[in-house]
């Protein structure tokens, strides 16, 4: 579970993972995906897991040091010498892992690109395969929770391709690499803390706690300290065992986590909707909310021309700006925000939950000739905006909200569509 994406990261995952629990910090509007430990992680759609390679670890004295001396801080945290003695055993540092963490940012996909996999034909077809053979216990969770089966099962599908890839990183291990590292060494430090305690209430063993290499864990990567607030022990057994090939315990703490959050059974996450011509893009913000009623008052309808029903207030997000699809988005968008803020990861859970439960596919076009920004061309666009007088307030390499209103200014500035895509074409005007 993570967070923080706009539509426009993806291939990651999304932080070293703000798996459920971190909170969200982006907005509408972005356009591509990037692929870093902080945007969405697809999983391979294909049920047949390639062979896992062997990890590569190093002896590294510096890391010993480190464990000594975090040994210290775990203990002032009630982990027991036992817990730390049997979770280190084996334990060594992984160049690997620290590998992955520096070459997040320099990959991205758009927002198609990144749909085209996640509510593929496979991905929907097994989709549908694993409602069926786990509807009795899908509907049981749906029952308690309140949570539709076909969002669980989508964020099942995004996580971990329903199962089938669940990471094989020993997590001691990882999260002991990355916070000895120091790039988030608070955040991993913390997350390793939490991961001790599971060890320590017995929901699982050291060697058997396994997970992405960002410390994501189960079949719908929670990372652990979401696991201490939000896991259930759905099966009754005394553990909380989001490991297991039984995937109850996971499905069912998704949607408590969800549950928790705020999801409205019912609500749609968004629907696609048609744009009349001379639609005023500011509009399209996720500060501004109005009813379906509203909406369609200035010429927003669904794709049969109809107003949509009155579900809430709802915002319009436009993930490829002006020339890509447009959806009105409601509370329940914001919920699954909370498990990833990559707008492209929320869209793709609910596109795929639709899909799996018989919906159409998206019908508008996508500006398929344009490419994603590389990380290098965001920050050179979030720069030139500000010498230009549209300060972007940073220079991270990010397109979140301010970007986006920076980018909306520049526009308004040049007489241009002010929808705050952030694309090549503009990149080069700007140059």
């Amino acid at each position: 579970m993570g967070t923080s994406v706009g539509a426009a990261g993806t291939a990651q995952s999304l932080r070293p993972v703000l798996r459920p629990a971190e909170q969200p910090t982006q907005a509408a509007g972005q356009m591509t995906v990037v692929a870093s430990a902080l945007r969405p992680k697809l999983r391979p759609e294909n049920a047949v897991p390639t062979p896992t390679p062997v990890t590569q670890v190093a002896s590294n004295p510096g890391f010993e040091r480190w464990i000594n001396s975090f040994e210290g801080r775990a203990r002032a945290q009630g982990i027991r010498a036992s817990t730390l003695q049997a979770a280190f055993r084996g334990v060594q540092y992984d160049p690997d892992v620290i590998r992955r963490d520096r070459n997040q940012s320099e990959f991205t996909k758009t927002i198609w690109e990144y749909l085209d996999s996640a509510a593929s034909d496979t991905r929907i077809r097994n989709g549908k395969a694993a409602l069926r053979k786990h509807r009795r216990k899908l509907d049981a969770i749906e029952a308690r929770f309140g949570v539709e089966k076909e969002v669980v099962v989508a964020v099942w599908g995004l996580e971990s391709a329903y199962g089938e890839y669940r990471g094989k990183n020993d997590i001691i291990q990882s999260l002991a690499t990355l916070a000895y590292d120091g790039r988030r060494g608070a955040f991993f430090e913390e997350q390793l803390i939490a991961a001790l305690k599971i060890l320590q209430n017995g929901d699982t063993s050291p060697r058997n706690m396994t997970g992405s290499w960002a410390g994501a864990m189960g079949h719908t990567q929670f990372i652990p300290t979401s696991y201490l607030a939000y896991a259930v022990d759905f099966t009754g057994d005394g553990r909380r065992d989001i490991w297991s090939d039984d995937p109850s315990d996971a499905l069912a703490s998704t949607a408590a986590y969800l549950k928790r959050f705020g999801w409205v059974k019912g609500q749609p996450w968004g629907v696609e909707v048609q744009l009349p011509r001379g639609f005023n893009y500011a509009q399209a913000s996720r500060k501004i909310t109005k009813t379906p009623g509203q909406w369609a008052r200035l010429g927003v309808v669904d794709m049969s021309g109809r107003t949509v029903p009155n579900y809430g207030k709802a915002s319009i997000l436009l993930p490829a700006g002006g020339q890509g699809a447009a959806f009105m988005i409601f509370k329940n968008f914001s919920v699954i925000e909370r498990y990833n803020t990559a707008d492209a990861y929320v869209i793709g859970v609910g596109h795929l939950s639709d899909r799996i439960k018989g919906g159409p596919s998206i019908k508008a076009s996508w500006p398929r000739g344009d490419r994603a920004l590389t990380f290098a061309e965001r920050k050179e666009m979030q720069q030139r905006l500000t010498r230009a007088g549209f300060s972007t307030q940073g220079i991270d390499g990010r397109i979140g909200p301010k970007t986006i209103e920076a980018v909306r200014a520049y526009q308004r500035s040049q007489g241009l569509v002010q929808d705050g895509y952030a694309s090549l074409s503009l990149l080069k005007r700007l140059r």
